[in-house]
């Protein structure tokens, strides 16, 4: 278990001790173990003397010093199962490690940006709508919830607190994924750089908020979990590179937060390979904590990331975890289908995109999506987001919807195979087209 010492004496019937840490106490009883420990030890047939678990190879019995007679048993002081239990239900979405970490993530991963304030952006669903899209996820068994600070100017992360909160989703089962780098506004509404390329954080009031310093690192881990209501983030991802900061005070304030319990992994985001690798090769040479996971710009249309990022990420061990896996919608809906959500008409940078994911064969390879999905009764969002779950570099794509019924149909995707020549008819027209999503 984790934070668990054991330590192994020779022989057969050698105890397993198990030395817990001081402040895993229960405050009722100074002698007991702290309550997800004492259902353990009912799962495996330990008793509790004190701090100290002993089981030798035939029988369980409590250290000579505690007669069993004198301590009522584990299940007279514990008669109800952990509150941080899973509730027990067949879940329907496999869980895969992200990268070669020992952290498991849903196949799928559910995006929070579409959740917070439309004041921020108009397409956003506001916290009602939010808290009840993300329990209808869980539900369907996706227990990995990515977000970031700057999203909503903070209030995704808020919402995401909330539903965890209200819903009681055990914290020991989900994987709460959060960022750090952008400049976390006053307001939701306040113009940012993430609307305005142009817009300047010093010109503006925010000197120190924003980037990779170790000083904004600390502040925004710290701002981060109090919007989540959470004592710890799973997995905190840089999300774009700081050309201010120098790369090992990046990553030594990153190991820091780590070994502080305020993070249990780190993963980057959107940037160069080039950059990616400094970073890792960096906290690898210097024996501090290195990235597990790159959520990358990656879709059946968008594949730049194969030229060189795909491999460093293999080279080094990292999970994908691509964001926009259905680039911007366009992969759901034939070409000449016009989009129905807001966001195509009002997010500056749909434009952009669009006219680079249409050009190089873009707009071929959406035809053939159409008709390869009518061949196999299957929607065209469900068949480009299996071709990516085909990807063997890729851990679990990002998914983001303000619809429950599209994103039930999303899960569909992990129904659909696909053989070797299904996927080159897909490829084949793929043409070069210009970097998007990294600055």
């Amino acid at each position: 278990m984790p934070g668990l010492r054991a330590s192994h004496a020779s022989g057969a019937h050698s105890p397993v001790r198990f030395a817990y840490p001081h402040n895993m106490t229960d405050s009722d009883d100074p002698h007991a173990p702290p309550q997800h420990l004492a259902a353990y030890a009912r799962v495996r047939g330990l008793r509790s003397p004190g701090r100290e678990w002993v089981k030798t190879r035939h029988t369980c019995r409590r250290n000579a010093q505690h007669h069993p007679s004198s301590r009522p048993s584990t299940r007279q002081r514990y008669p109800h199962p952990s509150v941080m239990s899973s509730p027990i239900f067949p879940r329907k979405i496999p869980y895969v490690r992200l990268g070669q970490s020992g952290l498991k993530v849903s196949r799928i991963i559910l995006g929070c940006m579409s959740y917070g304030s439309s004041e921020w952006m108009n397409w956003v669903l506001d916290e009602e709508e939010g808290i009840k899209h993300i329990k209808a996820a869980y539900d369907a068994g996706i227990q990995t919830f990515d977000t970031a600070n700057v999203y909503s100017a903070g209030l995704s992360e808020v919402v995401l607190g909330k539903a965890i909160k209200q819903h009681n989703l055990p914290r020991d089962e989900i994987v709460v994924m959060t960022k750090v780098y952008a400049l976390v506004t006053r307001t939701p509404g306040e113009t940012s750089r993430f609307q305005n390329p142009n817009w300047k954080e010093d010109e503006n009031g925010y000197v120190n908020q924003h980037g990779l310093s170790r000083k904004h690192i600390f502040e925004s881990v710290k701002h981060s979990l109090e919007r989540l209501q959470l004592d710890y983030i799973d997995l905190l991802q840089c999300h774009r590179f700081d050309y201010d900061t120098p790369i090992a005070e990046t990553m030594q304030a990153l190991h820091d937060v780590v070994k502080a319990g305020y993070v249990r992994y780190i993963g980057m985001s959107s940037c160069y390979a080039w950059q990616f690798c400094a970073m890792q090769s960096y906290a690898i040479q210097h024996g501090l904590t290195p990235f597990i996971s790159m959520q990358n710009h990656y879709s059946l249309i968008y594949r730049e990331e194969e030229r060189e990022m795909m491999g460093a990420l293999k080279h080094y061990g990292v999970g994908s975890i691509p964001w926009s896996p259905l680039a911007r919608g366009l992969l759901t809906r034939p070409v000449d289908k016009k989009s129905d959500s807001s966001r195509d008409t009002s997010d500056p940078g749909v434009v952009r995109f669009t006219k680079a994911y249409l050009g190089g064969g873009g707009e071929e390879t959406i035809k053939r999506v159409e008709e390869l999905a009518k061949k196999k009764n299957c929607t065209m969002a469900q068949l480009s987001l299996a071709w990516m779950l085909h990807k063997d570099i890729v851990s679990a794509p990002i998914i983001g919807t303000t619809s429950l019924e599209k994103l039930t149909d999303l899960l569909g995707a992990l129904e659909i195979k696909l053989d070797v020549d299904e996927m080159k008819y897909l490829e084949e027209l793929y043409e070069p087209k210009p970097l998007l999503g990294v600055m």
